[in-house]
């Protein structure tokens, strides 16, 4: 985080806004102390090139449902009155998700799949399609999404993939083999990965790489019952 909003501070000369959604107060208080230190943030001056919004695991839902929102509207007062091109970040999004949920069921409304609200892709949608780009500035997006029992098909973050271009996915087993950064190539995804984009042997190599991959995954249980004498020579 701290890498990007240099960049863009120092060498765009952007601002960035950083909205915390019900995570801990230590861990916003580590980055606004290191902001601080890395001068991107002025505290003696006007030369601060970050805002920090928060709304922690403390704090009631309501005000948890409300902090992206309330980030997201500095972001496109940078990008509509400034000219600036914004980067905002949201740690974590699945928690605006679990905020709107709780303050669902205060309201007495009956929930649906999983105990989320039933207007869970409408919260989502309206956060989510503002982040947009202008005549006057843009605004890029990157976001922390926590993903229940490590379950992709889970309403919250299914409602929240749908509007990234992009998606990396960190996977547990990955990690356990000391592979760092522990990224699942086969779920992850972006909308780059074009031949329009990236030209098409790139592409076909990006391809036959998780093909590869795919298929050895759907080996492993027969490896690991029978063994690797069992494959045939193809495989």
């Amino acid at each position: 985080i701290m890498e990007l909003i240099n960049n863009i501070a120092k060498a765009h000369g952007g601002y960035s806004v950083f909205a915390g959604v019900g995570e801990r107060t230590r861990e916003g208080n580590d980055l606004y102390h290191e902001m601080i230190e890395s001068k991107v943030i002025d505290l003696e001056g006007d030369n601060s090139k970050v805002a920090l919004v928060y709304g922690q695991m403390n704090e009631p839902p309501g005000a948890r449902a409300r902090v992206a929102l309330s980030g997201l509207t500095q972001a496109e007062y940078f990008r509509d009155e400034e000219g600036q091109d914004v980067l905002f970040f949201v740690d974590n999004i699945f928690r605006f998700s679990q905020a709107g949920s709780e303050v669902s069921a205060l309201l007495g409304r009956i929930p649906s799949a999983v105990g989320y609200q039933p207007t869970l892709a409408t919260d989502m949608g309206a956060l989510q399609e503002r982040i947009t780009t202008t005549s006057k500035g843009s605004i890029t997006s990157v976001q922390a999404v926590y993903v229940p029992a490590d379950d992709l098909t889970d309403p919250a973050p299914a409602t929240t993939f749908a509007h990234l271009d992009a998606t990396t996915v960190l996977n547990r087993s990955i990690a356990e083999l000391g592979i760092y950064p522990a990224v699942d190539p086969l779920d992850s995804t972006s909308r780059i990965l074009d031949p329009r984009v990236v030209g098409d042997e790139h592409y076909q190599v990006a391809r036959e790489v998780q093909s590869t991959l795919q298929r050895y995954k759907a080996l492993q249980d027969i490896i690991a019952i029978l063994g690797m004498d069992e494959l045939s020579e193809e495989d």
